[in-house]
């Protein structure tokens, strides 16, 4: 599969769960929270390869950034459930 559509893949499958995941995980935190001015206005999705791992690859429109947050990896796994 090509980098451009598996990105799209990715994108149209997995945007509405991780933006529900985050939702999810913020919880109190979002209403204190403000959306800097240089925040993205594109499409974000998250990527979490290693479970064990406190990095967490965010796909923005066409970039991708890597963040190590430990604990908002706890935070997006703990939100998608699963085994």
């Amino acid at each position: 599969m090509s980098e451009t559509s598996r990105r799209n893949f990715i994108a149209a499958t997995g945007a509405g769960a991780a933006a529900g995941a985050v939702a999810l995980t913020t919880g109190a935190a979002a209403s204190v929270a403000r959306p800097r001015p240089d925040a993205a206005k594109d499409r974000v999705v998250a990527v979490v390869e290693n479970h064990r791992s406190s990095e967490l690859r965010l796909l923005v429109g066409e970039r991708e950034i890597v963040v190590h947050d430990r604990d908002l990896v706890n935070r997006i796994l703990n939100a998608a459930g699963g085994q």
